[in-house]
């Protein structure tokens, strides 16, 4: 699969999250055999205003590279001179744009999957967008705001016609949140809609849904994106299936315990030691979901304030995981 001159030979991305894919992250992602890691979406205005945190949010360093730098904006002007800012910087390979985030806070001001109600808008943004930049340039969607007002087609086409490069679909509406079952036949009818790649998006959590999402939508590529959360083993299982046909083992609690100290020094080395300590507490909880005692785990976890706090819960995780091993 191919955005731009990038060449994707085991097509599988990280889906942009909100809090989560953070340079620390992206990195452990790549190192796991993603292909491109999209980055947390940022705001335009913020660009435009030259606004610290959203100027930190674009700092990228080479172990993530390919990446891809996602914008939201509700305008064509501020999105067009915002993608041109982040060409100039050279903080991103591709430029991707989100009309896909359902949260009120976006969707109020008019962004995110609100621009599925307004297709004419959303078109002009994107055609703007293109114009401004010499990189890439795709967008993530919904297939529309609602179940009476399915749009992704048209979407597609109009994202298609504005010269964007590849599309990547998530199967919900922005009514289901992340509710319900991906409708994975709207992403087959974007497929066989339009030309460019269309990367598949919603509920891949497994091999078996790897190779059935593929199967029944002929999409060019997939994006994970909460089943990564914790997970960056998914990479290399999806990365394995699709070069040898064969998963590899599952994680060790060891191999568990080893990466999520090292996740942990990785934002304390960006973040420093109180905010990087914070932030590992939910990355934590999702590294030991589905484990014996996880409850407890997750509960000392939550409440770990210092790097030596997670040094004594990771001990004694793989502790007692060799203890009930024996057992």
């Amino acid at each position: 699969m191919k955005i731009g001159n990038l060449d994707f030979p085991t097509p599988v991305f990280l889906a942009p999250m909100a809090g989560v894919t953070d340079t620390p992250y992206r990195i452990l992602a790549r190192e796991m055999g993603c292909a491109m890691a999209f980055a947390e979406m940022v705001s335009v205005l913020g660009i435009h205003f030259r606004n610290e945190k959203t100027l930190a949010m674009l700092e990228t360093v080479p172990e993530e590279r390919p990446l891809a730098m996602q914008l939201f904006g509700a305008r064509p002007e501020p999105v067009a001179k915002a993608a041109a800012y982040v060409e100039c910087l050279g903080c991103a390979d591709v430029i991707d744009f989100n009309m896909g985030c359902p949260a009120p806070k976006i969707v109020k001001n008019g962004a995110g999957s609100a621009l599925l109600k307004e297709p004419e808008r959303a078109g002009e943004i994107l055609t703007a967008l293109v114009k401004a930049t010499k990189l890439p340039v795709t967008v993530k969607m919904r297939i529309g705001w609602d179940e009476s007002s399915i749009v992704a087609v048209e979407m597609a086409k109009r994202a298609e016609a504005a010269g964007v490069a590849a599309i990547a679909v998530h199967g919900r509406t922005r009514e289901q949140y992340y509710k319900g079952h991906a409708d994975w036949s709207m992403i087959a009818a974007v497929k066989q809609a339009v030309k460019i790649p269309v990367i598949a998006n919603g509920d891949i959590r497994t091999t078996a849904d790897l190779a059935r999402v593929f199967r029944e939508t002929g999409c060019d590529g997939v994006m994970i994106g909460r089943a990564a959360q914790g997970n960056p083993w998914i990479f290399r299982a999806f990365r394995s299936f699709l070069e040898t046909g064969v998963e590899p083992p599952s994680p060790t609690i060891a191999e568990r315990g080893a990466l999520i100290l090292r996740h942990l020094d990785m934002l304390i080395q960006y973040k420093g030691d109180y905010i990087g300590a914070r932030e590992m507490r939910k990355h934590a909880t999702w590294y030991t979901k589905g484990m014996t005692g996880g409850g407890g785990l997750r509960e000392a976890f939550n409440h770990a304030e210092t790097r030596e706090d997670f040094q004594r819960i990771v001990e004694k995780m793989i502790k007692n995981a060799g203890v009930n091993e024996d057992g």
